[in-house]
């Protein structure tokens, strides 16, 4: 173990506030088939290449949309409205106080270029600090969570063995994926999804500002 831990963060839904914004677009193009988003469903998609989400919400409510259409419906209803997220609690006092003990900071997102752009753009000043990012459209990640991919190409840039990472996620199907890398997963569950469904995670939060980075030896105790 290094003295200073990898730690490799994921961005919707744990350090900004996205998911509300998802929610309301997919909802708002959902209520004209009578149908609305459940949180077992949003679970289940979060995290997925965009592609495969969209097919996984379309065909379990059994919507008359190809998946490519409705991400062509959603795009610009998105695209309005990421620049207004906010951080969530404890996100930017704990990314800033990692940087600032020299820790090594990854990103870890299923977000694109340019929704990375759109959401962060309030925000720069400290997501500034992960110098090391990996974005759901890097040709690097072939498979997107639950698989490890991702978790793996950041552990590889950072020049990280995978099992000295800590790993940091809100939805279930991160958490798996950072769990398949081989790393400590430390898990903050949105409304998404219940604690019931992170058995195997090694700590559970409910919020970023309860992380105590002194017990894995990030900063000095």
């Amino acid at each position: 173990m290094t003295a200073r831990r990898p730690c490799i963060f994921d961005l919707d839904g744990l350090l900004l506030d996205t998911e509300s914004i998802y929610t309301l677009v997919t909802n708002a193009i959902l209520a004209r088939f009578g149908k609305a988003l459940d949180p077992v469903l949003k679970g289940r998609m979060m995290g997925q290449k965009k592609l495969e989400s969209a097919r996984i919400l379309v065909e379990t409510l059994g919507v008359p949309l190809a998946p490519e259409d409705y991400l062509s419906e959603r795009a610009p209803l998105l695209m309005e409205r990421f620049p207004e997220c906010a951080a969530l609690p404890g996100a930017e006092a704990l990314v800033r106080r990692l940087a600032a003990a020299g820790v090594p900071l990854a990103l870890a997102t299923g977000s694109d270029e340019v929704e990375f752009e759109a959401k962060t753009r309030a925000h720069r000043a400290w997501i500034e600090l992960f110098a090391t990012r990996v974005l759901g459209d890097d040709p690097a990640v072939k498979r997107g969570k639950p698989a490890p991919d991702i978790f793996l190409e950041a552990a590889r840039r950072l020049g990280a063995v995978p099992s000295e990472c800590l790993a940091f996620e809100d939805a279930p199907n991160g958490a798996q994926a950072a769990l398949a890398a081989g790393m400590t997963v430390i898990a903050v569950p949105g409304p998404h999804a219940p604690r019931s469904v992170y058995p195997t995670v090694h700590e559970l939060l409910d919020s970023l500002a309860e992380f105590r980075p002194e017990r894995y030896g990030l900063v000095a105790a």
